[in-house]
């Protein structure tokens, strides 16, 4: 299972004193106000970031961090991604599971048929929309809702659909 949870994505910075402007793909974008950490995710792996400030404008978040201190700081966080950590992620309700734990869930139809890999999703602004590869490499799109999705196994990571015609390519 996935140890660290995507929660924003630095835009841009934000003034001289290194803020920084975070898009969030968080259900809850003011859970940033409860945040003492979040990790901001580069080559090295998830390097954690201590939140000194937090505040609104339009759909973005400004972020503060004790580490950044000035534009130069922030200049290269552009485009990064950030995360918490499992402990911190927004707790789950019954049948609920978290995004990234389905990712590489083999999808099977209703009758058992392999209809490929769950290989990432989108979030739209009406819902979220998984993004699955068939073997032979097509892909195609399915909203993640209970129309299409009848059943998730978190644990043994499968997810069954079900399909309408013209939902999955022609090989």
């Amino acid at each position: 299972m996935e140890q660290y949870f995507r929660i924003g994505v630095i835009t841009t910075t934000h003034g001289l004193a290194g803020e920084v402007k975070v898009y969030p793909t968080t259900e809850d974008p003011h859970r940033f106000e409860e945040l003492e950490t979040c990790f901001l995710a580069d080559r090295n792996g998830y390097r954690p970031l201590t939140i000194k400030s937090c505040r609104y404008f339009k759909n973005l978040v400004i972020l503060g961090f004790e580490e950044i201190k000035d534009i130069d700081a922030a200049m290269p966080l552009k485009q990064k991604e950030l995360y918490v950590d499992r402990e911190h992620a927004i707790p789950l309700e019954e049948g609920e599971y978290y995004l990234a734990d389905v990712i590489g869930s083999t999808v099977y139809d209703e009758e058992g048929k392999k209809l490929g890999t769950l290989m990432d999703y989108m979030e739209t602004a009406a819902q979220v929309v998984y993004k699955i590869q068939t073997e032979k490499g097509k892909e195609f799109l399915v909203p993640a809702v209970d129309e299409f999705v009848r059943e998730v196994d978190v644990e043994a990571k499968t997810m069954k659909l079900h399909v309408i015609p013209g939902m999955i390519p022609e090989d």
